[in-house]
């Protein structure tokens, strides 16, 4: 396996990683490893919205019959009132 040196990293966002890993009851190199190999796994998904998240998770192949509504509909909809005299 390839190794795979950071310098210069700032000592908050250390301490932040460092505390990270002893949540998750990993070492500081395997929670590092993780985080990459997470935001990796992201840029190859293409950023996938909610909804399709939704669908490929729990959607028509998983049997489950989803009523997602589509994007222009959600922007049809008039914005939610409140009541009352907020905002005046």
């Amino acid at each position: 396996m390839a190794s795979l040196l950071i310098r210069n990293v700032d000592e908050a966002l250390r301490d932040q990683l460092k505390a990270r890993a002893r949540r998750h009851r990993r070492s500081l190199e395997e929670e590092a490893r993780e985080l990459l190999r997470a935001a990796m796994a992201r840029e190859a998904s293409g950023g996938e919205t909610l909804p399709a998240i939704a669908e490929r998770l729990f959607g028509a192949e998983r049997g489950i019959d989803l009523d997602l509504p589509r994007r222009e509909q959600e922007r049809e909809r008039p914005p939610i009132g409140f009541g009352g005299d907020a905002g005046r």
